[in-house]
């Protein structure tokens, strides 16, 4: 039997690119925190879903450098950063990858389990989170000369850390959540809050609104079954007049008992297209209604700087420390020498890299043309060296051809010399020794 083959078909396809334009988030805990404060960590970055590390690890080594380093690589935008001091928690919101840096008090705050357990209307977390949440901006004043110019600066803060809202190509059902960031002007905090949209039918009452959808959150108050047993007519339960407990009590009348969700008709809307829920379709008449799941805040804004931390510039914005026009000017001077003095730095730096490349490329054509010398005297000493047998062959056959005589005529010429001038040329021609000189070899 032959081996069954895998179909991986996990891989086929392209594979899921994030959308362009959409921020991006690290949610972090710096420092020594907390297990509540953790919480808080978890909690907001639920909040951020779908676009942040929910499933971020800090160490007790990594520092905020590491974070910082790492962002830009993974197409990060901001870094909220929460650590304890000896005063209160505080929440850093750096954007990146030039700053500013927003410094915040964390005045109070609730977690998402203390939010549901004091809810009348506490329901599980589901699917709410598979798509961003929207951001509604309250009470933050408009733009003119008295505004505060740190005022725009927060305000562009908060929009930038969410998903720009698009009405013609945002569909219906992917409005889920809504966070709220209200400012407080006679505090000068910023209150945090987080919604669940919701959709009811309108019209409708209560009791028959149990009646057609049943009841779906299993709470001691709220069973998960309708008990009609203690009713002798489901017209008992349907039009029992409210605060009275038997079957016995009297009725309500049709006009009360048609009261709305929302208790005004100006939150009900017509469904544009279909929504999540039982019988949410396109063209229904519901009413919408925002139900708190958590966390709260609320904040205050420290400081603002210029930059991200290690990086930091100017002070734009202190609440505690107010500079008279001369420090700020002599601040600004020392930043912009500092700033001047780095960019020097920069730029030597990059002229010693050129340099130091130059010279690496020259000492690499020097090598070259060495080497090219090389192999032409290599080449030249071939070409000598064939010229010589050459030369050699032609001597060889010049000697076959060489007369008798002449060599008897040059013998006898010889003979004819002084002995003594002969003597002389055999010590002339007498080979000198070489000395040899003892060392290791």
């Amino acid at each position: 039997m032959g081996r069954k083959r895998k179909n991986r078909t996990h891989l086929k396809g392209a594979l899921p690119t994030s959308e362009t334009g959409v921020p991006k988030s690290f949610i972090i805990k710096h420092g020594q925190v907390g297990s509540s404060l953790s919480q808080l960590v978890r909690d907001i970055r639920k909040v951020m879903e779908p676009n942040t590390a929910s499933r971020l690890k800090e160490r007790k080594r990594n520092k905020l450098k590491d974070f910082l380093t790492m962002a830009p690589a993974l197409q990060v935008s901001h870094l909220l950063a929460f650590t304890l001091t000896d005063v209160a928690p505080s929440l850093r919101i750096v954007r990146l990858s030039a700053g500013p840096t927003l410094s915040f008090r964390i005045e109070r705050y609730s977690l998402i389990k203390d939010i549901l357990n004091t809810s009348r209307r506490a329901r599980s977390i589901g699917m709410e989170y598979l798509s961003a949440p929207l951001l509604v901006l309250a009470s933050f004043p408009p733009a003119s000369p008295t505004t505060p110019p740190h005022i725009p600066l927060l305000m562009k803060t908060f929009q930038t850390m969410f998903p720009p809202l698009s009405p013609q190509t945002l569909t219906l059902s992917s409005a889920r959540r809504v966070v709220l960031v209200s400012y407080n002007a006679d505090r000068e905090t910023v209150d945090f809050r987080h919604y669940l949209i919701t959709v009811k039918p309108y019209g409708v009452s209560k009791r028959v609104r149990r009646v057609l959808e049943g009841a779906t959150a299993k709470t001691p108050s709220t069973p998960s079954i309708l008990d009609l047993g203690n009713e002798k007519d489901i017209a008992d339960f349907v039009l029992r007049r409210r605060g009275d407990p038997g079957p016995d009590g009297g009725y309500e009348s049709a006009a009360s008992s048609t009261e709305s969700v929302a208790g005004d008709d100006g939150d009900a809307v017509d469904l544009a297209d279909d929504y999540v829920g039982r019988n949410n379709k396109k063209g229904q008449r519901r009413a919408v209604r925002l139900d708190e799941i958590g966390p709260r805040m609320e904040l205050r804004l420290v400081k603002i700087v210029e930059g991200i931390p290690g990086k930091e510039g100017n002070v734009i914005y202190h609440h505690f420390v107010k500079k008279t026009k001369k420090e700020i000017a002599e601040l600004k001077a020392e930043h912009a020498a500092k700033a001047k003095l780095k960019k020097e730095r920069r730029e030597e730096q990059e002229r010693n890299v050129q340099r130091k490349k130059a010279l690496a490329e020259s000492g690499h054509k020097k090598a070259e043309g060495e080497d090219e010398d090389e192999a032409m005297d290599d080449d030249q000493d071939e070409e000598d060296a064939e010229v010589d047998e050459d030369e050699e062959d032609e001597f060889d056959e010049g000697s076959d051809n060489w007369d008798d005589n002449e060599e008897i005529e040059d013998s006898e010429d010889d003979a004819d010399e002084d002995p003594e001038s002969s003597e002389e040329e055999e010590e002339v021609k007498r080979p000198v020794k070489k000395s040899r000189t003892k060392g290791k070899r």
